[in-house]
């Protein structure tokens, strides 16, 4: 059984950091493409960042280009998001997301509080 599980949410000024995590278990972690979203309160669930398999790339929305960084251990089956100089709009449930296209999978964790007061 899949599991991702996210960690590292919670209450941060405008201005400052959180790193999240995503710890995953039940899938072989180096095959897959992992990904964070992000959903606020009445807005649909938005892509934040994704990193591949060997962690060679990245690729980030651009509201959150060079303040968001995605990064992963696969050794240690997590992916991680540094956010620096964070802004009351970044505020939202931020998801973890693993995703293997050639076998048409993808798996959610259950999602992590960011609340960003101004």
């Amino acid at each position: 059984q899949v599991q991702l599980v996210e960690s590292g949410g919670g209450l941060v000024q405008a201005g400052g950091s959180l790193r999240l995590s995503c710890a995953a278990s039940g899938l072989t972690f180096s095959n897959y493409v992992m990904g964070w979203f992000r959903q606020a309160p009445g807005k649909e669930r938005e892509f934040v960042a994704t990193i591949s398999w060997s962690g060679d790339s990245t690729l980030y929305t651009d509201s959150v280009k060079g303040r968001f960084t995605i990064s992963r251990d696969n050794a240690k089956n997590t992916v991680y998001l540094q956010m620096n100089s964070l802004k009351p709009e970044d505020a939202a449930v931020y998801y973890c997301n693993a995703e293997r296209t050639m076998t048409a999978e993808s798996y959610w964790g259950q999602g992590t509080q960011v609340t960003v007061s101004s």
